[in-house]
């Protein structure tokens, strides 16, 4: 019954609205909008996150872009995975689930939307100045010299570049916390891999959320840890998903079993 009432302009209309709303109050509590946090607030946001993994053991993320600043095509090749994977894999998951895998689709799509949404709480409680803007001047860097992260992709170009005016006024640029790119990463494999029958294609699933991971990383736009807040955004998204996909099927059940009294 579910599935029997879903049209393809309605869910694309209802993804767009989303997105857009999304997009909408993530840029106005950041880097630029009406709720903007302060430089401090997101450059002080990033010493305890590197702090934190220094207690750890785990502040990595400076060495390893280190090791590869020599090789301008890598990070160009990074600079555009981080930009377009992002959008193009999740579109191909959410349209083949549509078609192949309709309540399975129902079910992804409310979980992915979730996430999304609680990224936005992470966003606007601890905004958080990403790597690649901790020696950059302000109004977005924190002007910290004692780090020498690189901005690959004003460095090395890409599909696009945070140093347009325009991205400036229209994104935040301390939107890191959580990693909504590798949440959606990871969203994109479970939802997709357990139904693949070729060993190769759910391989390269399993390995897309890695690689994002490293791109995230080794371009500078977040901390490890980031990736970790969007894994939990992610589980906490598919539970409440679950939750109520299970209250819909067991609703339906009632009605169907009321009906046949």
């Amino acid at each position: 019954m579910i599935v029997a009432k879903m049209r393809w302009w309605k869910e694309a209309l209802f993804i767009l609205g989303f997105y857009l709303a999304y997009a909408q109050v993530r840029n106005q509590l950041g880097s630029d909008g009406l709720f903007a946090a302060t430089t401090d607030t997101a450059a002080k946001n990033a010493e305890r996150v590197i702090a934190f993994e220094k207690r750890l053991g785990l502040f990595f993320e400076q060495d390893l872009q280190q090791w590869f600043l020599d090789w301008g095509w890598f990070f160009w090749f990074w600079n555009v995975f981080y930009g377009s994977l992002h959008f193009v894999v999740t579109i191909v998951v959410g349209l083949f689930l549509y078609h192949l895998f309709p309540l399975r689709f129902i079910r992804y799509r409310t979980g992915l939307a979730i996430t999304t949404a609680l990224g936005l709480i992470g966003f606007a409680t601890f905004p958080l100045m990403p790597p690649r803007l901790l020696s950059s001047p302000p109004p977005y860097g924190g002007a910290m010299d004692k780090f020498s992260f690189v901005d690959t992709l004003s460095v090395h170009g890409g599909l696009w570049s945070f140093d347009s005016g325009t991205l400036q006024a229209i994104s935040n640029q301390w939107a890191a916390m959580p990693s909504l790119h590798l949440a959606w990463a990871a969203w994109c494999t479970i939802a997709i891999a357990p139904v693949l029958k070729s060993f190769s294609a759910r391989a390269a699933m399993w390995l897309y959320p890695v690689a994002t991971l490293f791109g995230i990383i080794v371009t500078a736009n977040h901390y490890w840890i980031d990736g970790l807040g969007g894994l939990v955004a992610l589980a906490l998204g598919m539970w409440f998903a679950h939750r109520i996909a299970d209250r819909q099927m067991l609703d339906m059940n009632n009605t169907t079993t009321d009906g046949g009294i």
